[in-house]
């Protein structure tokens, strides 16, 4: 079934698109042929599709009334109600930032400014089909009012050029409301408009779409024009006046923000454009001018225009694919995920009013739950002095506010989703050896702080439960825990978490030579065994899936409660959220069935633990080949790879080669879910680049690249990795490794570490149309934390398997058990 929807899968992408004209194998082209912002637009992808720097806090987008216009633009006919300079990328929940929206007429009905409509519900326009242009620094499209709108950034500041219809453009006018995407805005807002100059400044508070508390955010507009102006003033609701140039607006009438702000109105101008630059800050309306000036001076839109693709071009520039053969789909897809990958987080450093501070600090961190699986990894590889000054940022972030987030946008603590989960990210960042400005002994104290301590709000930081976890060493459902609050939900995938949130923190206290704290956490990260239920079944539609083992709801007493193992499943037919509703689920966003795999520190326990790695590799494909994992979810990333640890590299490649191009297409609805600030990109890139990572450990698993050459340059030693391919089939048939060498050398594991990039070395695999061999032998696995190197491929289930006592410090003897399917052999990267 699987082979025949693969072979679908690829006949649809290349009836979709020719191949690529230019069969030369160089790998000099410009790659900004091949991004597209607009993927991910449409269908619940959530992408900001505007004008941004890498990283910026600046990002200017037209905004739609779309249901899903998180990322304020949408391409499927929504209405256009404004053109805002913040916005985030990718994210669920409600609609985030889109503040301060500019909107233009070219006149105003009976040339009175109570002519013009200012309400955005009422003034919303369609945009004309076709006219949408996105590319990296810029966005444009046309109104059916014939107003073409272009875009482009500074790192905190937006500039938009009006063009209006000299037929009918006998008065623009240009307003500015207060209000934001999802009409948070709360308290009062201001804004003042200069009476000679047109500049406008104030600012409003509001609401994150994802978290707890609120932010204050200022803006500067300024406006040019070779047209005279000829007034301006404020409006209130759907009046307005050119007498009063300062508003003070309440936060609502009946639960909505009362429509307010300002405008400005010019004489016809001669060469029918007016330019608009908006700087924005978190710290004053004074330092958003500030911005502004320094960044946009002289209004130059070419210029402006050029730096950004200039910044751009050097941030796309480590990854060169080879296009030989290659369906020019598919290079957009590779290069537009890789794209996407550097939209959020957002570089806020010298905009964090919250604490004085030398450090960098960055924002929309949507969430870290996601983040860790394959965004900063990826960034790892491509750009690592972004990635050592968000680690840096989230070390400050602790020191200054007790705990690391978990999850952070607009200033404010997001909500956490299941562990402390920025202990992975320090965790990935301390292996793969970033060291540049980061206090590795405060990161260490950041993620012991989360192991040990508390907090009274772990809805927003930290972990709960923590009694329960030290005494009991497990999550229980329907804990008592008096030490804090949080949604009382999620012990399964908590559980889980935790266990591999310790392991994170066990490698970095090994590398610091903290080996009783490393042996601590090591012992504490296997606490997940405590909730396998070794005779539980599942059932499908009524009938035994022939599956027994399954991690279950524990009570404080011992005793087990029960959760369907499909239950949160993509094939769930009871509404059920599993989200941080309580709504009693014991996984979040997720399934048991799912969770099940989630041990990513320890596979050869746990292949061990559900039968051996043929009853493995049969859940695998019962997880994938049923409908129960999603794609479009973060948890199913690892799940396409897992077959490495049971020694079936091969049926992962088969995996990644069926999701994509299946469920991943460069069109606007092209994406299976929300991007998640770019980890469904990093998902695509890697996965296409044929090395994909096992998040906060160095470990990378070996499948078949895309193309058939991958170079990807370390900016941190200069030196280039090659991936290069034998026997490349432009048909995706042969995607089986037969053999590999590594800098000449005969190469059989199925995996790689770090250095492999930052040394430079070449990797060469030979490719067949069957499965062979290669990568599948104990030694040839990837590590697991009891076997310090490959999984026992002889061992199945029996009351021998080690197990962890509950209640108790007594460990068996994992590294001894699997010793003796290893032969003897040993590998220990960890220590």
């Amino acid at each position: 079934m699987l082979r025949r929807q693969l072979l679908l899968s690829l006949v649809l992408c290349f009836s979709r698109s020719l191949v690529a004209a230019d069969n030369s194998s160089s790998l000099s082209y410009d790659v900004f042929q091949y991004v597209d912002p607009l993927i991910g637009s449409a269908n619940g992808g959530n992408v900001f599709a505007g004008a941004s720097l890498p990283y910026g806090m600046a990002k200017a987008v037209a905004d739609t009334d779309s249901d899903s216009n998180q990322g304020g633009f949408t391409l499927d006919g929504s209405n256009i109600t404004g053109f805002s300079t913040m916005h985030d990328s990718g994210t669920g929940g409600n609609p985030s930032l889109g503040n301060f929206a500019l909107f233009p007429y070219t006149s105003c009905a009976n040339d009175t400014v109570d002519g013009c409509v200012y309400p955005k519900k009422a003034r919303k326009i369609p945009y004309v089909n076709g006219s949408v242009q996105a590319s990296p620094g810029y966005f444009g499209l046309t109104l059916q009012s014939g107003i073409q709108v272009d875009m482009t950034t500074a790192q905190h500041t937006s500039l938009f050029r009006f063009q209006f219809p000299a037929t009918r453009a006998s008065s623009p006018l240009i307003l500015m409301d207060l209000t934001d995407l999802s009409d948070s805005r709360q308290d009062n807002a201001t804004i003042t408009v200069d009476e000679s100059t047109g500049r406008m400044t104030g600012s409003g508070r509001f609401l994150p779409s994802f978290g707890s508390g609120d932010y204050v955010l200022y803006f500067c507009a300024d406006f040019k024009s070779t047209a005279k102006l000829r007034d301006n003033g404020i409006f209130v609701d759907s009046r307005a006046s050119a007498d009063v140039k300062h508003l003070k607006i309440s936060r609502s009438i009946n639960g909505y923000p009362l429509p307010g702000g300002a405008f400005v109105r010019f004489e016809a101008p001669p060469d029918d454009t007016i330019l608009a630059r908006v700087g924005v800050s978190f710290i004053s309306s004074d330092q958003a001018c500030s911005n502004a000036e320094s960044e946009i001076p002289d209004f130059d839109f070419d210029a402006t225009h050029s730096a950004a693709v200039s910044i751009w071009r050097e941030k796309l520039s480590p990854i060169r694919v080879s296009r030989e053969g290659v369906n020019s789909s598919l290079l957009t897809s590779f290069y537009s995920s890789i794209y996407r990958t550097m939209i959020n987080p957002q570089d806020y450093t010298g905009e964090n009013p919250l604490w004085q501070s030398s450090e960098p600090y960055f924002d929309s961190l949507y969430c870290i739950w996601d983040l860790f699986r394959s965004t900063l990894p990826f960034l790892t590889l491509v750009d690592p002095s972004t990635v050592t000054r968000i680690v840096r940022s989230l070390i400050d972030t602790q020191q200054h506010l007790g705990w690391l987030p978990d999850c952070r946008m607009s200033l404010c603590k997001g909500y956490t989703q299941g562990g402390s989960n920025a202990d992975n990210v320090l965790a990935d960042a301390f292996v793969k050896g970033l060291t540049d400005g980061i206090d590795w002994e405060a990161g260490y104290a950041a993620v012991q702080k989360d192991a040990e301590e508390e907090p009274y709000d772990w809805s927003n930081e930290g972990r709960g439960g923590l009694l329960s976890w030290k005494s009991l060493h497990y999550i229980p459902v329907q804990d008592f825990d008096y030490l804090g609050f949080g949604t009382m939900t999620r012990s399964i995938s908590r559980t889980l978490e935790y266990s591999y949130n310790d392991f994170a923190i066990s490698q970095i206290a090994r590398g610091l030579n903290k080996t009783a704290d490393a042996e601590k956490y090591e012992e504490s990260s296997r606490y997940w065994q405590n909730l396998f239920k070794k005779d539980q079944t599942s059932y499908l539609n009524g009938t035994n899936t022939g599956f027994v083992g399954f991690f279950q709801p524990r009570y404080l007493n011992q005793t087990w409660g029960f959760q369907d193992p499909l239950t949160c499943s993509n094939i769930d037919t009871s509404g059920r959220a599993c989200s941080l509703q309580n709504d009693g689920a014991e996984t979040f966003e997720s399934s048991i069935w799912e969770y099940q795999f989630f041990v990513p520190h320890d596979m050869a326990t746990l292949v061990t633990l559900l039968g051996g790695p043929s009853q493995f590799v049969r859940r695998l494909d019962y997880l994938h080949d049923q409908g129960i994992t999603y794609i479009g979810n973060e948890p199913a990333f690892l799940t396409v790879y897992q077959y490495h640890y049971a020694g079936r590299p091969g049926k992962s490649a088969q995996r990644v080669h069926f999701y994509i191009p299946s469920y991943f297409q460069p069109t606007p609805d092209g994406l299976p879910g929300n991007d998640d600030s770019g980890t469904m990109g990093a998902f695509v890139a890697m996965s296409m680049m044929g090395l994909f990572p096992n998040p906060g450990q160095n470990v990378y698993f070996i499948t078949p690249p895309f193309f058939p050459h991958v170079e990807i340059r370390s900016p941190l030693t200069n030196r280039t990795a090659t991936v290069r391919v034998k026997n490349f089939d432009p048909t995706y048939r042969s995607i089986y490794i037969q053999s590999a060498t590594l800098d000449g050398r005969p190469y059989a594991k199925n995996w790689i570490d770090h250095s492999f990039f930052t040394e430079g070395k070449e990797l060469v695999l030979t490719l067949g149309r069957n499965e062979s061999s290669w990568g599948t032998r104990p030694e040839d696995l990837p590590p697991s934390l009891s076997t310090r190197g490959g999984a026992n491929l002889e061992a199945r289930w029996s009351e021998d398997m080690p197990s962890y006592a509950v209640g108790t410090h007594h460990v068996r003897d994992h590294l001894s058990y699997h010793a003796r399917a290893l032969r003897g052999k040993h590998f220990d990267i960890y220590t």
